[in-house]
């Protein structure tokens, strides 16, 4: 007994037919995959929102600014105090090129305190806390005057109100010794009476303020470890 083998041949070309498609897909996925790799190496990687890549040899556009830099023009620090071009502008200027820290409106913030502070230690009879802020001539004559009143017997009572004005009158700077000046005028309020030893009321009223009127002159040489300015010179 034998056994015999029967071969169908439409079925084997149907086979043959279709085993090439499937090789034809297999190849056509194969360059549509090594296509989207080659694209995506050579666009990246984009997530979010980012800016587009410059345009090699294109430079960015200008940033607007709200406001302009003028080189060259007026130190409003300066003009804020005196007019541009004065001689006092300019002795002002040359004190900033000798002391590239120093800062008008600061000086001029600061001499008002010194004033209060000087003013009502000379009415009160005591110089010790301000003696580092005046010259030796200005030290020797408000001495002078405070040993005269304590001699007659006589006693101030003041009560500082505050600077009403504060005007840079004049700068000058000598520029072989960096040695400034700067003279400002002052307008303070205060109340303030004369009491003689038995505590009598000798001249003033306790209920007025009265204006006081000074021009004083600070001095001090740019550049030096000292920081302090020192009142040269008074007067009314």
């Amino acid at each position: 007994m034998s056994i015999g083998c029967d071969t169908n041949p439409a079925l084997d070309g149907a086979e043959i037919g279709m085993n090439d498609a499937v090789i034809q897909l297999l190849v056509l996925a194969g360059i549509a995959l090594f296509l989207v790799i080659r694209l995506k190496n050579v666009l990246g990687k984009r997530t979010g929102f980012e800016k587009p890549t410059a345009v090699q040899g294109r430079s960015e556009p200008p940033v607007r600014r709200d406001f302009e830099v003028i080189e060259g023009g007026p130190d409003r620090d300066i003009t804020d105090h005196v007019d541009d071009g004065t001689e006092s502008a300019k002795a002002l200027s040359a004190m900033k090129l000798a002391e590239p820290g120093f800062i008008v409106s600061e000086f001029v913030s600061g001499a008002r305190g010194a004033y209060e502070m000087i003013l009502m230690a000379f009415e009160n009879g005591d110089l010790s806390e301000v003696q580092d802020f005046l010259s030796e001539d200005v030290y020797e004559a408000f001495l002078s005057v405070i040993a005269d009143r304590e001699d007659k017997g006589l006693k101030i009572d003041a009560n500082f109100i505050g600077v009403r004005e504060t005007t840079l009158l004049e700068a000058e700077f000598e520029r072989d010794t960096n040695e400034a000046q700067i003279t400002l005028r002052f307008v303070g309020e205060l109340t303030s009476v004369v009491r003689d030893s038995e505590g009598t009321i000798v001249e003033g009223n306790p209920n007025e303020i009265k204006k006081q009127r000074d021009v004083w002159t600070f001095a001090r040489e740019m550049g030096s470890t000292d920081p302090n300015w020192k009142l040269v010179a008074t007067g009314g």
